[in-house]
């Protein structure tokens, strides 16, 4: 792929993640409800989003990284050994930083 089209590839996946982002935060704004089993629930259920909001924050976090790695010409390359990152681990993930034998050494 090449530039233009990998920035628009990190753009639909950031901007799909900042509306799951903003459901989230609506979500979380909702009053816990006054019966203590249905609060209880949605206690729950709150844990989770705040984990998937992390999530989602971080993975933006990367999406940014790889935009300014696309900027300055060093994407598609490991920010750890420096090789290239295989085509087929940048189309799937095309955000990551590893190359597969880095990621692997972070398990």
């Amino acid at each position: 792929m090449n530039k233009s089209s990998v920035q628009a590839v990190l753009k639909t996946m950031k901007d799909d993640l900042v509306r799951r982002l903003g459901a989230i935060d609506a979500d979380l704004c909702v009053a816990l409800e006054k019966d203590s089993e249905e609060r209880a629930t949605q206690v729950e259920n709150d844990e989770v989003l705040r984990e998937m909001q992390a999530e989602g924050r971080d993975q933006i976090g990367a999406i940014d990284a790889a935009i300014d790695r696309l900027n300055d010409g060093t994407y598609g390359r490991c920010v750890k050994c420096h090789r290239s990152i295989g085509k087929e681990r940048l189309a799937a993930v095309p955000y990551t930083p590893f190359c597969i034998d880095c990621a692997k050494s972070f398990r």
